[in-house]
């Protein structure tokens, strides 16, 4: 079994342990050797702590600390008095076995035995395991015999794998041996079987990682591109060649030079990073969280530029690692997979053209010159990908040549009219263009031929907002786009789906969600920084005026209209108006709109709810119908109103009855009322109200569903008469409730009522649904809070989650005054912590501020809320000094509530 020891010199192993010093410590304490031992184990891990620290090589680390504890094992094996040393050996198993160990690892062991001669050394065995775990070893034991290790080896992978690593430790050899004959190929798991259980086992592990390398919160060794990945190579090349030795296996041609060393580079960098991850712990910790990437990108010296956080930069170098460790694992289980599962078989090979062949439903070359010969068949390789669905991928063979000759990709490459031609080609394929996007981004294609996509492979942004890495995200982006091609995604993406069907050039929407984040990562406004590249890739592509201009239009506001529906108020018809200026036509309303539906679920996919689905669409259909009449041609707000009011009378049953109570009630209700709502919800509202018999406040829960009647939220309306603080009451019970307000909307009338209305989600994000117990729960509690006018729910303290404690910045708080609407426009910008909308509300209680429109949005870990307020008895707040204390006020109380 080859280890790293080879690379420890006589003066490291003096320095990291001495017999001498040993047995000093333990002559100490004869009776109790524990002492000894601890002091030996202290002394080592403090050494390899200040290796660490001083940036020694770390597989010299993970080397030393496995062959220390080599002989701190064999010291206290030999402590005990063996019956008969020839039937019992001590060895060492898995990733102890491979001579690697991290500061948490487990000490995997395996005492052998000749027969079961188990009663013969059990006492020894079990104080020889008490005296491990007593000095403070991690330990994971087991005792078998040759035969039972045998019999396990054949029935289970991770067992055969273990035994496959191991090595000895103390005791004689030739159990070790034996055992080595047990479980060779001819024996079981022969290397075709055993990969094909590997492979299993791999996808299995992806699956929990939705199979990316791009979570935010890696797992260093076991999610995709870690360390299993690595130690998966060396298994299956142990199985079938025997070895994992570079000279053997480049002599095998399995392994270059260049991908070795490749693979040793990646491999230290995660090591590195396991170990500074347990070092931090004191334990074994390899997920990489937010609260440890900080630390780390400090330790590794990284530091803050104009452009990137130190920790953005640590993280993007661990991305483009594991996209590494990624491809060449491709690349190597493919060879394998030729070698050892189809290395007999007979070969079907299906001619394309005189560069390329299909080999067993895999594309290669037809010469080892393609490439040289012809440049532009690196990108005309993936478009014969796009257009045969029959190809499963690239040949290992291929692959290497890609690898090889990528650097031919240069700028006269980029603006060859061959390459353009055939890259608009691939953006038009009609299937596998995500995937092969993918492919060409692990084959280091993609951000050659589009060097402004390769700065940000990789590239991650410190927040919680956004799920993926730049790179990862835009080709999730262009994944949505595609699915709203299909019907089958019709019930999660109605409007889209519908609207895709009307696009006549979805290439436009690719390129513009290719190019739509591509200019973060540089500082300043990305959005116009990717708009000058996609209007030089249009030069470049050849694109004509019309497509160019829609393009980069579409990259320079990408933002806006998720903006606009979250942030503003879109029942205001100025923003609709000042919106549909910028958008100008129909046309481009619709490309915009898909792009916007794809960008939110591509950035976290629990953002898309049926709450903002409704925005969008709000937004969509309101400025589709003013570019329609035009701005100039929009009826007066009283004619709309009129209008509003004749509908909804045709939606109440039995208006005959109500007609006199239902034109009082109106009578006194503010017009904003109207004009944001829809008919069908005032009509409901009205005939609530008009029957509700008592004086008590009228509260109403009602599900919120889309077109499948899917409920995914819940309208809360109260009605009551107009109470000092309501609003902070309302939103302090539904904190209690454990609900998060997405909007809420407060009307006053003329006759000391008001309304307000809250759309609500749980704490979690996710939609209530149909759940009516869960309803009546919220009535009952919101009844029993606002039946007492003078008492203010009391706000439950909740412990702030661990990933929201990673993040801090100052509070922004801005107030503009409205004259139109005789009220002060509130802005709050703060990191999000729990119940935070109640502290707000209850800060505004204390400042005798009422609100009057709430528009709440979360994004990750921040928090952008509008408030439309006024002050005592709805005054309008034009005292500027006013005005400062109450910024003031809300800055000190969201800032005590971040340190809390």
């Amino acid at each position: 079994m080859e280890t790293l020891f080879q690379n420890l010199t006589p003066e490291i192993k003096q320095i990291l342990f001495s017999k001498g010093q040993f047995r000093a410590d333990l002559t100490l304490s004869p009776s109790s050797p524990v002492s000894a031992y601890k002091k030996c184990l202290g002394r080592v891990g403090f050494i390899l702590d200040r290796w660490f620290r001083e940036k020694v090589d770390i597989s010299i680390l993970v080397a030393a600390r496995a062959w220390a504890i080599d002989q701190i094992l064999s010291l206290a094996w030999d402590h005990y008095k063996w019956a008969d040393t020839i039937d019992i050996s001590l060895l060492a198993v898995g990733g102890y076995g491979r001579g690697e160990q991290h500061p948490g690892s487990d000490i995997d062991i395996l005492i052998l035995l000749d027969n079961d001669q188990y009663d013969t050394h059990h006492r020894n065995i079990e104080a020889f395991l008490a005296l491990l775990w007593d000095i403070g070893l991690i330990v994971g034991s087991s005792v078998r015999s040759v035969s039972e290790c045998t019999d396990q080896a054949r029935l289970d992978l991770s067992i055969i794998t273990s035994l496959m690593e191991s090595r000895i430790i103390s005791g004689p050899s030739h159990l070790y041996d034996r055992l080595q004959q047990n479980i060779s190929t001819d024996k079981m798991w022969s290397s075709e079987i055993y990969l094909r259980a590997k492979f299993d086992e791999q996808r299995n592990l992806y699956r929990k990682s939705n199979d990316t390398y791009y979570i935010l919160e890696p797992n260093v060794k076991s999610s995709p591109g870690g360390l299993r990945d690595l130690h998966m190579l060396g298994w299956v090349a142990r199985r079938h060649y025997g070895t994992f030795d570079p000279v053997k296996l480049g002599k095998l041609k399995f392994l270059t030079k260049e991908e070795y060393r490749l693979l040793i580079k990646c491999r230290d960098f995660l090591w590195k990073v396991r170990w500074g991850l347990h070092t931090l712990n004191n334990r074994c910790e390899d997920r990489l969280l937010f609260d440890y990437q900080q630390i780390l990108a400090e330790k590794f010296g990284y530091m803050d530029n104009k452009s990137l956080l130190a920790v953005e930069q640590f993280m993007k170098n661990y991305f483009r690692v594991v996209m590494s460790v990624t491809q060449l694992k491709d690349l190597l289980l493919q060879h394998f997979d030729d070698d050892i599962l189809h290395g007999n078989r007979a070969n079907k090979i299906i001619p394309i053209n005189e560069c390329f062949q299909i080999r067993n439903n895999y594309i290669e070359t037809t010469h080892s010159q393609v490439f040289v010969e012809s440049p532009a068949a690196m990108l005309e390789i993936f478009v014969l990908i796009t257009r045969n669905p029959d190809i499963i991928g690239l040949r290992a063979r291929t692959i290497r040549q890609l690898r090889r000759h990528g650097h031919l990709i240069d700028r006269r490459f980029q603006s060859a009219p061959r390459c353009t031609r055939l890259f608009l080609e691939l953006m038009r394929a009609p299937y596998s263009l995500t995937s092969t996007l993918r492919r060409m981004v692990r084959y280091g294609i993609l951000g050659r031929y589009l060097p402004e996509f390769g700065r940000i492979i990789g590239q991650m942004q410190f927040d919680l907002f956004h799920s993926h890495t730049v790179d990862a995200h835009t080709l999730l982006l262009i994944k949505y786009l595609r699915s709203f091609a299909y019907k089958e995604n019709e019930r999660k993406f109605p409007a889209a789906v519908k609207l895709f069907k009307k696009i006549a050039r979805p290439e436009i929407l690719y390129i513009a969600g290719l190019y739509h984040d591509i200019g973060k990562g540089r500082g300043g406004n990305h959005s116009q920084l990717g708009a000058m590249d996609a209007e030089k890739f249009c030069r470049r592509h050849g694109l004509d005026n019309e497509n160019t201009l829609l393009i980069v239009w579409l990259v320079k506001e990408h933002l806006t209209m998720s903006i606009t529906a979250q942030r503003q108020d879109i029942s205001d018809s100025e923003v609709i108006q000042i919106f549909a200026r910028k958008v100008e036509t129909s046309e481009k309303l619709d490309y915009l709109y898909l792009l916007t539906v794809a960008d939110i679920n591509a950035t976290n996919a629990l953002l898309w709810n049926g709450w903002r689905a409704s925005l969008l669409q709000q937004l969509y259909k309101e400025t589709r119908q003013m570019l329609k009449v035009g701005a100039d041609n929009l009826s007066s707000q009283s004619d709309q109103i009129k209008s509003i009011k004749l509908e909804t009378l045709t939606l109440i049953p039995e208006i005959s009855n109500f007609m006199t109570k239902v034109i009082a009630f109106w009578e006194h209700i503010e017009p904003a009322y109207f004009i944001s709502h829809e008919p069908e919800e005032i009509a409901w509202q009205t005939r609530s109200v008009i029957t509700h018999k008592n004086k008590k406040p009228l509260i109403i829960v009602r599900g919120i569903h889309d077109g499948d009647d899917d409920h995914w939220g819940l309208k809360i309306f109260v009605y009551t008469h107009n109470q000092k603080n309501l609003f902070a009451a309302t939103v302090a019970a539904l904190d209690q409730l454990n609900l998060i307000i997405q909007d809420a909307r407060i009307f006053t009338s003329s006759n000391n009522f008001g309304m307000s209305i809250f759309t609500v989600l749980e704490s979690d994000g996710t939609a209530i649904g149909k759940n009516i117990k869960r309803s009546d729960q919220i009535q009952c509690h919101l009844r029993e809070m606002l039946n007492s006018p003078d008492g203010f729910p009391s706000l439950i303290q909740r412990i702030t989650p661990r990933h929201l404690r990673q993040f801090s910045s100052e509070p922004v708080v801005s107030l503009s005054s409205q004259i139109k609407s005789r009220a002060t426009q509130l802005n709050l910008i703060a990191i999000d912590r729990p119940g935070l909308l109640a502290l707000i509300g209850k800060t505004f209680m204390e400042l005798s501020i009422d609100v009057h429109r709430a528009k709440i949005a979360t994004f990750g870990e921040r928090v952008e809320d509008l408030f439309m307020i006024t002050g005592k008895n709805g005054s309008f707040l034009h005292d500027y000094s006013y005005c400062v204390i109450i910024c003031n006020k809300l800055i000190k109380v969201l800032n005590v509530a971040v340190e809390k």
